[in-house]
């Protein structure tokens, strides 16, 4: 008896531990089929918008050809080796379903392949974003939580003031900035170009630094002032005025309770930022000489070339998507409170 009294705790823990663990996964599986479901009526609909963008702008790969004083004879027979004479619904049927296959079609001004274009470019934008958001959220959180914990002192007042300033400084002023600074003056970087890192991570990371840190300034001011917000809210919760009574330490009410539900509104954040960085980081990519994303997005649409236009509105949907999908499952899983409304 006495070994079957032993074992009875250890068997209570595991199955608590279990039954944590089958609620944990039970809100990530169904946050991942609700956003499944926005996303694919969201898809649809953006796409066939996407696509009518050719009819609507009246461009026609046979006036990038052939010119404006193409004859409508010319005009015709370039539209129909392209495609573009059968009906509406035909067209994009079959685009679509080369978008679900990975193919883009074919770039009217140069006939490359436009997923190959589009990955090219891509690699150099996620390279710098994916940098510039993880210094948005290491700087921003700490920012964030020195302010909560410090809240109403000098310090909360000088974090305020410093994202207050950031937040409204132009990220290609920030980038020849820094150019002028540690590129040209301390010569501690390089002021343009690329290097894949593929050919080394040492060069990666010095062509994308800068860049980064000029982009990264508005994801720290956005995610330092949602942190800061939060968790002072938090800690007004009747939660953490009970594990105060309960006598429990400030170290484990800041990670165990604090922390936990006040991380939704900072991550909620990045779903929007980290997309954004993508696509509209093409004054930056100017700047640092870069043939990024959002340059060739730009350079296809001074062109007129709808095809490239297209794809890159659709990546861009996919992005969007996607890493708010990645943060929906996050927060199910690291704020629970917030899903049952506590």
């Amino acid at each position: 008896m006495t070994t079957t009294e032993a074992r009875a705790p250890s068997d209570l823990t595991g199955g608590v531990a279990a039954a944590r663990t089958r609620r944990a996964l039970g809100r990530v599986l169904v946050t991942l089929v609700r956003s499944v479901a926005i996303f694919v009526p969201v898809f649809l609909v953006a796409t066939f918008v996407t696509f009518a963008l050719r009819s609507l702008s009246g461009l026609s790969p046979a006036r990038i050809q052939l010119g404006e004083q193409a004859t409508p004879a010319a005009v015709a027979r370039v539209e129909a080796q392209w495609g573009l004479d059968r009906p509406f619904l035909v067209q994009y049927w079959d685009w679509f379903t080369g978008v679900l296959h990975g193919q883009l079609g074919a770039s009217w001004t140069n006939g490359a392949d436009i997923s190959t274009l589009i990955g090219l470019g891509l690699g150099v934008s996620l390279s710098v974003a994916t940098f510039a958001l993880l210094i948005g959220v290491v700087v921003g959180f700490g920012l964030g939580t020195v302010a909560a914990l410090r809240h109403t002192t000098w310090i909360d007042r000088a974090i305020t003031g410093l994202v207050t300033v950031i937040s409204v400084m132009p990220a290609f002023v920030v980038g020849i900035v820094l150019v002028a600074v540690f590129a040209v003056g301390l010569r501690a970087f390089p002021s343009a170009g690329y290097v894949p890192a593929q050919q080394g991570l040492g060069p990666w990371l010095a062509h994308i630094t800068l860049p980064a840190v000029a982009l990264s300034f508005d994801v720290i001011a956005d995610v330092t002032r949602q942190l800061r917000t939060s968790l002072i809210a938090a800690y007004r919760e009747n939660y953490v005025i009970g594990a105060v009574v309960r006598g429990l330490s400030p170290r484990r009410i800041f990670f165990v309770h604090v922390l936990r539900n006040g991380l939704g509104p900072a991550l909620a954040t990045l779903g929007l930022k980290f997309p954004a960085l993508v696509g509209a980081s093409v004054v930056t990519e100017w700047v640092f000489g870069l043939q990024g994303f959002g340059r060739f997005a730009n350079d296809s649409a001074q062109a007129g070339d709808v095809p490239a236009v297209q794809g890159v509105l659709v990546v861009s949907i996919v992005l969007v998507v996607a890493f708010n999908l990645i943060v929906n499952l996050v927060l199910a899983h690291v704020t629970p409170a917030s899903q049952r409304g506590v």
